[in-house]
C-alpha cells in the first residue's frame, strides 16, 4: 500500500508540474523594424501627394485669378462703352 500511495503521489506531482508549464510568448520587438519601413514609405508617398496637390491648387488659383482679372477688364470696357453710348444719345 505504501508503494501504491507513493506511486500515486509521484504521478500527481508529475501531472501538476506538466500542466503548470507555460510557453514563452514570442517577442514582438523583432517585427517592429520590419513594420517601420512600410510606414516610412507611406509617409514619403503622402508628403509627395500633398506637394502635388498643393501645386495643383496653386496653379488653379492662378488660373482663376487670371480669369477674374479678364472678366473685370471686359466688364469695365462694357461699362465704358455703355457710358459713351448714353452720353452720345443724350447729346442728340
Amino acid at each position: 500500500m505504501n508503494k501504491s500511495l507513493l506511486l500515486a503521489s509521484l504521478v500527481a506531482a508529475l501531472a501538476l508540474t506538466a500542466c503548470g508549464k507555460t510557453e514563452e510568448a514570442p517577442a514582438p520587438a523583432e517585427q517592429a523594424p520590419a513594420a517601420a519601413a512600410p510606414v516610412a514609405e507611406a509617409a514619403s508617398a503622402a508628403v509627395e501627394a500633398a506637394d502635388s496637390a498643393a501645386s495643383a491648387v496653386a496653379g488653379a488659383a492662378t488660373d482663376a485669378a487670371s480669369a477674374v482679372a479678364g472678366a473685370a477688364d471686359a466688364a469695365a470696357s462694357a461699362v465704358q462703352g455703355a457710358a459713351e453710348a448714353a452720353a452720345s444719345a443724350a447729346k442728340q
